[in-house]
């Protein structure tokens, strides 16, 4: 008798990875990320300070590029209001 529940007599075990002999894995195309349902404010926080954070190295790496000669500046969205646009 077998030692192991899931090989009885008859079956076989699976493979748990599958083998790709050193190919690279499969790159899927498009959004996998899928938002959460519930947004709490916990969530909106962090997000915020995740926005400040990449701000703030972003400028950083600006001003570090610029100060040995090179031409990388921050470019910022133009925000005029919806309605003037349209006009």
């Amino acid at each position: 008798m077998t030692q192991k529940a899931n090989l009885f007599k008859g079956q076989q075990k699976k493979k748990s990875v599958p083998s790709r002999h050193g190919k690279a894995p499969q790159i899927r195309k498009g959004k996998r990320a899928v938002k959460p349902s519930k947004n709490t404010k916990q969530m909106d926080v962090d997000r915020e300070l995740t926005k400040f954070i990449n701000q703030c190295n972003e400028t950083k790496a600006a001003t570090f590029a610029t100060k040995d000669g090179g031409q990388l500046c921050i470019l910022k969205k133009p925000e005029s209001s919806s309605g003037a646009a349209k006009k």
